[in-house]
């Protein structure tokens, strides 16, 4: 490129004063530096672990755990490499239920901040107010104690069964629920079960099919796209005609006393510590969620709200089909964050005795399995959790972005 006035190249800055030598440079020097200080880290541990006769290997992961895990058919002479599964599994229990509960609960606690009645923008105010100013902590060890331990609900005993919920105009039961376990209604499977879910799998990625097809319709001819109508259709369709052809492969399982009177069997059974942990952190986190959505909603264009009105919308439809689809892309990152600070916080559980993945670590480095490496295998698990997360729901913000132009 030359001078356009004198006709001469301009001359490029010394290598010490050029922006792109430096950028270079300084990504180096931080890379070296994060390298040689790890490699210091890990030397200096390697060497203290050595002094003191503990190994560093990790071929302790096939020997035995040497103690149970609550509420699992967890067996002690099972490896530590099982009991850290098991821990995985609990985790995942509690956080991905706990996520989907702090989703519904922040949505509509955000909305009703910004209701038209009184009295639901109040009690929706003071439900956020409250909750986030409470750490999680507090409210894990209140549900835990407060509400199950030495709260309203009977202990589950054979003199002393628990308290049922029945389906109206049925025997079936409902909820079964004392101060120690919990049972509600589940599937049961039969023959052919793992062929009905595999072509319940099909059923669903051909309703995926008809959705993409009807927006397409939309967009083509400006039909009304009734994308939920059709897809819903084609998959109950279709999930029937599999249900009928194999026979009635599943059915329902529901929730009844043994005849010890000690035990639930049937439907899904689950402890007071699992719905502490799960329930606690939803309420908490969808504390926080519904800020986001309300100043998510706050910051769409007020001129969409007066075109809704002007549409004649009704309320449901300015949110269903104005508001919310607009909000959720601002919404979307700050409420990952949210997801992640969720599952992270399930290593609270402890306090309610729940053997999340934290749990069963600090049991077995206190039935002397070496700690560094049962602590770097904890925070490895951690990291896997948030990079999944990440991932899933990064595709799903980049899905609600517009695309630039």
């Amino acid at each position: 490129m030359t001078d356009t006035l004198s006709g001469t190249k301009p001359s490029r800055p010394p290598f010490w004063r050029d922006v792109r030598v430096l950028r270079v440079v300084a990504q180096v020097v931080a890379a070296v530096t994060v390298v040689l200080t790890v490699r210091y880290l890990l030397n200096n541990l390697v060497g203290n672990l050595n002094a003191v006769g503990i190994s560093t290997k990790f071929d302790f992961l096939g020997s035995p755990a040497r103690f149970p895990v609550k509420d699992s058919n967890f067996s002690p002479d099972s490896t530590i490499s099982a009991l850290i599964w098991k821990g995985v599994q609990n985790t995942a229990a509690s956080a991905f239920v706990g996520i989907a509960l702090a989703l519904v609960i922040g949505v509509v606690v955000g909305v009703g901040r910004l209701s038209t009645n009184w009295v639901v923008r109040k009690l929706s105010t003071l439900y956020v107010e409250t909750l986030r100013n409470i750490p999680p902590l507090v409210i894990i060890i209140f549900f835990g104690f407060a509400i199950f331990t030495f709260g309203p609900f009977s202990p589950f005993t054979p003199a002393s069964p628990p308290g049922e919920i029945k389906f109206p105009g049925t025997d079936a039961t409902l909820l079964m629920y004392s101060n120690q376990r919990l049972g509600i209604p589940s599937i049961a499977t039969g023959q052919n079960s793992g062929i009905f879910w595999i072509l319940l799998l099909v059923a669903l990625v051909v309703a995926g099919v008809v959705w993409r097809w009807r927006t397409r319709v939309n967009i083509d001819t400006g039909e009304p796209h009734r994308r939920v109508r059709y897809s819903l259709a084609t998959f109950l369709g279709l999930g029937v005609v599999a249900f009928v052809a194999l026979g009635a492969p599943i059915s329902g399982s529901f929730p009844e006393v043994s005849e010890s009177g000690r035990l639930i069997v049937g439907g899904l059974d689950t402890n007071n510590s699992y719905v502490s942990v799960t329930i606690a952190l939803a309420l908490y986190t969808g504390s926080h969620i519904a800020e986001i959505v309300r100043g998510s909603i706050l910051a769409v264009p007020k001129g969409q709200n007066e075109a809704s009105n002007a549409l004649a919308l009704s309320g449901f439809q300015r949110y269903r089909f104005v508001v919310l689809p607009q909000a959720a892309r601002i919404a979307m990152p700050p409420t990952i964050n949210q997801f992640l600070n969720l599952t992270k916080n399930t290593s609270l559980a402890a306090a309610v005795a729940y053997p999340d993945l934290t749990q069963v670590v600090r049991t077995a480095i206190g039935n002397d399995q070496p700690s560094p490496q049962m602590v770097l295998i904890l925070m490895g698990c951690y990291l896997s959790f948030s990079l999944f997360i990440s991932v899933i729901l990064n595709v799903v913000n980049r899905r609600f972005q517009l695309a630039g132009r």
